[in-house]
């Protein structure tokens, strides 16, 4: 089966949607950065920043991140991402600025969901990505 989407052919083989997991608060270890959401000071493993870098999703303008909320409220959790944010936009050189900080687009506290979205520039010909966050309270 093939369909095209956006002028593009794509197979039952082709990865339609980029989506990264992860889980808020990071889980604690010593190879872990409480930033993970957003960034890795180490590495390229960060959620955000895999798809800003062009690590993940290259080839695509929109992604999903899925943050499978374990402790604490949307609310929170978006003041400590978009926090993370605003200081990496701090650093020379980082590529980050504050036009990455996620916006919340809905919010449903009995349900235990909110939904975001960021926009991200990418360097040279990848263009901007929109990621699409869905935020699951598991607590």
């Amino acid at each position: 089966v093939v369909i095209n989407i956006e002028g593009r052919r794509h197979t039952q083989f082709d990865l339609l949607l980029p989506i990264e997991c992860k889980r808020l608060p990071t889980p604690k270890g010593k190879d872990r950065d409480e930033r993970e959401y957003v960034f890795t000071g180490t590495g390229t493993t960060g959620g955000i920043q895999r798809f800003k870098f062009g690590h993940h999703g290259a080839a695509h303008r929109v992604a999903a991140m899925i943050a499978y909320v374990q402790d604490g409220t949307s609310a929170h959790w978006l003041a400590k991402v978009n926090g993370w944010i605003a200081a990496l936009a701090t650093e020379t050189g980082s590529a980050w600025s504050d036009s990455d900080v996620l916006q919340r687009l809905t919010e449903d506290i009995k349900v235990g969901l909110c939904t975001l979205v960021s926009h991200h520039p990418r360097g040279g010909k990848l263009g901007e990505i929109e990621l699409r966050h869905l935020w699951i309270r598991m607590n």
